[in-house]
This record gives structure tokens, C-alpha cells and sequence, in this order.
């Protein structure tokens, strides 16, 4: 046997975005060549996911604590605490014009600080840390500190309002061509829950920004892959209980108080459930063909599926809610005014049971149903018809179809318990606080079930979704597969190879589901592949599935981050084999990944680790290191 030449793990893993770092050498008889540093990923955070600073200066009565410009708006909890009347003024908008208050104003923090806690602090900054782990892995692999770049956007403000007051379309393009320059390469692009509406937009909106016949071209030059983590594709049935109920995302705050806030925002119909069967033609066809509304909003069309089928295609309706016979805001009495009136025409003003599908919901139907009384229903309608359906770039409320990038990952985490229905009932309070909810419906290991614990029939996918995303949204990207599918389904933690299965060209059909026949031990946590680079030449596309991992959470999951880092290291090697990386086995990477193994005395994977005690250990796991010299790992998988 020839003499093998034996190189540290740590130099193949630091030429992934290292600057200048080219190199050459022989591993295993294989000549390596490239230059790793072109490559930058550009970060668009999700909703409520970037900070907002002051631009003001506000005298906050009964408080010690005043608001001066550049201090922490969204998210300083001890302002929320102590100030929380000032902190309101800082963070509503006008819902008709999205103009800030006369009193103060906030702006989106710039930079991956902004993106990394929003609420820094020895307590806080744990409980509020959303890409910090991101960063901190890829610091820890030696990527270049210009090669990371956040794009923080004021997620308030619906899509043509971030370009109309920021113009951050425009800055999102401009981001992608410096980085081109900067690095000489395309991106890669990582977005999480709403960050992907916004990168949609942003595609849209490119398309009338640029001329047609240079779109793709710019996208090739510019965009490598494309990671979509945790994207509501057909929108969350969350938004729903946060515009009638009041959804806190756990500041310290009330419901009403929460309401009122998120009602406040453009931004708050961006992700209401839609149907998958209407959408609306383009701006561009609707310029050819003359197809216009009298009222300049695009034509909102309906395949007949949508009225043959129940539920708009989801698991059930998702808004059941009670609403009395008269209308008016008073229209609820209180209970003792009911015990006195006259019980013989109690009768006529019971309240009426009304349901609405998802396709009810994002065409307004379930609006105008309900204008009577609620009065916060007049500014939902409004932003409805003028910030989404009269948007002039894109109809949020319409399926998405792949879009036209090279590679294309599509994450997000099942079998978690998920909200995909309510029931709401008049709580005879004054506004915000007029609704309650009377019972949610769950969907969990392919049934509904109702918050008592009762089967509700319906329609429940395979599985359920990521706790905030029902499944049934988050799973449309796999109509972006081909007709042949490749499906591999392997554990999330660090395995030989023993428990993988693999299923190759797996027939699927447009708008259907892709159950694999796989089995499921007990107790083990799996990451299930469904890979396709065959259906359309020179792209990729890739649905990942993660158990239990929580919508929130998932950008800082141990497991994302090793599969993205072995992905985006994968397709950068110049040593690379196969279209995706091998799930044949999966080793530690890090010297966090190993640890002591009770039970044999000694270090796991001792193959890849070994003890290695520095001063300040103070328990045996974190003495097993990785072995300084160990490149076969990472050379398995390309």
C-alpha cells in the first residue's frame, strides 16, 4: 500500500468561507482542488425575530426609566415591565397608514447582532437567543466573519410597506450583489418561518425590478441554495388566535394588550391560512390578457376542487365561532340581563354557530361575516384588501410554487402537537378582550383531537406539525419534488449506519403526500429525506423532516445545524461524489458531540474521540475530545 497522507479535520472543515484559503493535497489517493472562500450566507429572520431600537426621545411618566434613542424597543423587558404605556407608544403603528406613533418611533437594528438576542442579558439573553447557537457553530468551524450576513427587516410592516418606507427589497438586492462581489460567488440563503414570505416577496418583486430575460441569470449568479426552515407555506393557524385572542410569544404583557399590538401591524394577516386551491394571475399576465378588477386588485380564481372538497384541503375548519342574532356591539347581554328578560323569546337571539375554511379566511368572507361585531374587524378588512389582495407585486394568499433557485432545501420539524382549528365564543367584555376561546382542535400522530380529548373527524395528514405550523402547511414544498423520489430516513443522533433506510424511486403524484413504508423504533428521534435531482436538470430538491423539532427552536437545533454545515460543506468540495451528502453514518464533529460513556468506561465513538483532560473540566464528558487528526469523517460523506 502507498504511503497515506493524513491531514487535521479541523483544515478541511476551515475551508468552508475561510478567505484565501485554497488547497491542494491527497487524501486516500484523491487529488483536492478549490477555493472555498466564495461562498456568503445571507440570514432572513423570522417574525418578531429582529430588534427594534428607539429613534425617539420619550419622557415616560411613573417610571424611572425613559426611552432615548437607540435603546432596545423589541425586546427590553424591563421596560415592558416597568414602562409598559411608553413601550406601546414605541411599538404600534397606525393599522390603515403603518405610520409609527406621534410620540416615538422604532427602526430594525442592523448586523447579526440584531439577529442574535433580542433581549441581551445574564437571564434574558439565554431565553431570547434565536441564531446566536447559528452563529457561534459557524464561528466554531473557523467561517470567515464577513461571509455571514444578517438581513433584519421592521417585521411590522406588511411586504409593500417594508419597500415603500425602508426599501428593503431594494437593499436585500443590493446585499446579494456585495456579497457577490465581495466573496465572487453566490449565497446561500437561510430563512426561517416568516422570513420566508419575505424572500418570496423578494423573488417576486425582482421579477419586475430586473429585466425578464436576466432574472434566472441574476438568481444563478447569486443564489446557490436556498434553505427555508419552518416555512408556513399555506400559511399558521396561530395568526388566527393571535388577531381574536391575543398571542403573547411570552412577554410579560395581556392578551388584550397582546391583541391590540399585533392588530396594530401590517404585518399580522401575512401568514393567515389560505387555500391551496385558489391563487391569482401574475401582474405580467394580467397586463397581456386585460384580466383586472374594477377596483385594481388582482382576480382571485378558485379551482373547483376548492368547492367539491371540505375544509379548503386542511385537516378542518379553522374558525368556528359563535355570533348572536342582532347585531351591534352590544349585541352580547350579560348573563343576568338574559335571566331577566323574558325567557319565551330567549329563543330567537340565540347565537349562530358559523364556520369558515381557509379559503374563507384569506378572501375575507369570515371579515365581513363578523364586521358587526367586532370593532377591530373594519382595519382587518382594510389591510386585507390593500396591503394583500391589492399588493401590486405578489398575492401572498396563493400557493407557492418552487422557486426558480438551483438547489433548494425545504426544513421543518413533525409530530409535534399543532393547532389547526378554534372555537370562539362572545366573552361579554369590551374590546380586546370580546373573544374567548372556547376549545381547540389539535392534530397529533395523524388524528384531530379536540382540547377536552375528543376524535374530531376531518381530514389529518400523515403526521402533525412543528407546534406553531400545522403539517399540512409546512409540507407543500413536496409538491416542488419530482415524480421519482429518493426517501432515506436515519437518526438524528450520531449513528453507524445500522438504522438507515433507504427507499429509491418512490413514485409521487402532484398535490399528494409522500408517506414512506418505514418503520419507527421506540423512543428514537429520526430525520427523514426526500431527495430529488433527477425531475429537472441542474436542480436539486430536498424535503427534510425533523421529529420533535419545535417550530421556534429548530435554527438552534444541534441536528440542523450539523445536517446544514455537512450540506453546504458538501456542495462547496470540489471533492464531491454524489448529489446530496451520504446518510450512511454520522460521527461527532465537534468536541461537544463527544461524550463519556458510562457503561464501558470510557470516551463514545472512540474511533473519532478520545480523553483528553485540559484544565477547567469538571466532568468526564467534557474531557472527550476529537482526535487532532481525523480526516476520514468528513471526506465519508462527499
Amino acid at each position: 500500500m502507498g504511503r497515506r497522507t493524513v491531514i487535521p479535520w479541523q483544515l478541511l472543515l476551515a475551508g468552508f468561507l475561510v478567505a484565501g484559503a485554497t488547497y491542494r493535497t491527497s487524501v486516500s489517493g484523491a487529488d483536492f482542488t478549490g477555493d472555498y472562500s466564495k461562498i456568503s450566507g445571507i440570514i432572513i429572520p423570522g417574525f418578531a425575530s429582529t430588534q427594534l431600537r428607539a429613534w425617539s426621545i420619550l419622557d415616560c411618566p411613573y417610571s424611572p426609566l425613559n426611552i432615548n434613542p437607540l435603546d432596545l424597543v423589541w425586546l427590553d423587558s424591563t421596560k415592558v415591565l416597568s414602562a409598559v404605556n411608553c413601550w406601546l407608544k414605541c411599538i404600534l403603528l397606525d393599522p390603515y397608514n403603518q405610520t409609527d406613533h406621534p410620540e416615538c418611533k422604532s427602526r430594525p437594528d442592523s448586523g447579526l447582532s440584531a439577529i442574535t438576542e433580542l433581549d441581551p442579558g445574564y437571564i434574558t439573553g439565554p431565553l431570547s437567543a434565536v441564531w446566536k447557537d447559528w452563529i457561534k457553530w459557524c464561528i466554531d468551524f473557523g467561517i470567515d466573519a464577513n461571509a455571514i450576513i444578517a438581513v433584519p427587516y421592521d417585521w411590522r410592516l406588511s411586504p409593500s410597506m417594508l419597500e415603500e418606507r425602508d426599501l428593503y427589497f431594494h437593499k436585500l438586492k443590493l446585499t446579494f450583489e456585495t456579497a457577490h462581489k465581495l466573496r465572487g460567488g453566490p449565497s446561500l440563503v437561510l430563512a426561517h418561518s416568516m422570513g420566508n414570505n419575505v424572500f418570496r416577496y423578494f423573488l417576486e418583486w425582482l421579477k419586475l425590478e430586473i429585466a425578464p430575460k436576466h432574472y434566472f441569470q441574476w438568481l444563478d449568479q447569486h443564489v446557490h441554495a436556498y434553505f427555508a426552515v419552518g416555512s408556513p407555506l399555506l400559511g399558521a393557524t396561530e395568526t388566527i388566535e393571535a388577531t381574536f385572542s391575543g398571542f403573547t410569544f411570552g412577554v410579560p404583557v395581556s392578551e388584550g394588550t397582546a391583541r391590540s399590538l399585533f392588530n396594530s401591524f401590517g404585518s399580522s394577516l401575512w401568514m393567515m391560512p389560505f387555500s391551496k386551491y385558489c391563487t391569482t394571475d401574475s401582474k405580467l399576465w394580467r397586463h397581456l390578457s386585460g384580466r383586472r378588477s374594477k377596483t385594481g386588485h388582482q382576480i382571485y380564481h378558485c379551482d373547483e376542487r376548492e368547492f367539491h372538497f371540505n375544509f379548503s384541503g386542511w385537516p378542518t375548519n379553522i374558525i368556528n365561532i359563535e355570533i348572536p342574532s342582532t347585531s351591534g356591539f352590544d349585541a352580547y347581554p350579560s348573563v343576568s340581563e338574559v335571566a331577566q328578560g323574558n325567557m319565551s323569546s330567549m329563543e330567537c337571539g340565540l347565537p349562530t354557530q358559523l364556520s369558515f375554511s381557509a379559503r374563507e379566511i384569506s378572501d375575507g368572507t369570515f371579515f365581513k361575516a363578523i364586521k358587526d361585531y367586532d370593532p377591530d374587524i373594519k382595519r382587518l378588512l382594510y389591510q386585507l384588501e390593500n396591503l394583500y389582495h391589492g399588493d401590486p407585486v405578489l398575492n401572498p394568499f396563493t400557493p407557492w410554487d418552487r422557486p426558480p433557485i438551483k438547489n433548494i432545501f425545504c426544513i421543518y420539524g413533525i409530530d409535534s402537537k399543532t393547532k389547526v382549528g378554534y372555537y370562539f365564543a362572545p366573552s361579554g367584555k369590551p374590546y380586546p378582550d370580546n373573544w374567548i376561546i372556547t376549545d381547540v382542535i389539535y392534530e397529533i400522530e395523524g388524528s384531530l383531537f379536540s382540547r377536552s380529548g375528543n376524535l374530531v373527524e376531518g381530514n389529518p395528514g400523515a403526521t402533525s406539525g412543528d407546534e406553531t405550523v400545522p403539517y399540512h402547511s409546512l409540507s407543500w414544498c413536496k409538491n416542488w419534488l419530482g415524480p421519482k423520489v429518493n426517501i432515506t430516513r436515519a437518526p438524528q443522533s450520531e449513528h453507524d449506519g445500522s438504522d438507515v433506510q433507504v427507499e429509491l424511486n418512490v413514485e409521487h403524484h402532484h398535490e399528494e403526500d409522500i408517506v414512506p413504508n418505514m418503520t419507527r423504533l421506540p423512543r428514537v428521534k429520526y430525520i427523514t429525506y426526500y431527495e430529488d435531482s433527477e425531475s429537472r436538470p441542474g436542480k436539486r430538491t430536498s424535503v427534510w423532516e425533523l421529529d420533535k423539532a419545535n417550530h421556534r427552536n429548530i435554527v438552534r437545533s444541534p441536528v440542523l445545524m450539523r445536517e446544514l454545515w455537512l450540506q453546504m460543506w458538501h456542495d462547496i468540495h470540489p471533492g464531491a461524489k454524489t448529489k446530496f451528502v451520504t446518510k450512511a453514518k454520522r460521527g461527532p464533529l465537534r468536541d461537544e458531540d463527544c461524550y463519556w460513556d458510562y457503561g464501558k468506561a470510557r470516551c463514545a465513538w472512540p474511533e473519532y474521540c478520545e480523553y483528553r483532560y485540559l484544565f477547567g473540566d469538571v466532568h468526564l464528558g467534557q474531557s472527550c475530545r476529537l482526535k487532532n487528526s481525523k480526516a476520514d469523517l468528513l471526506l465519508h460523506y462527499l
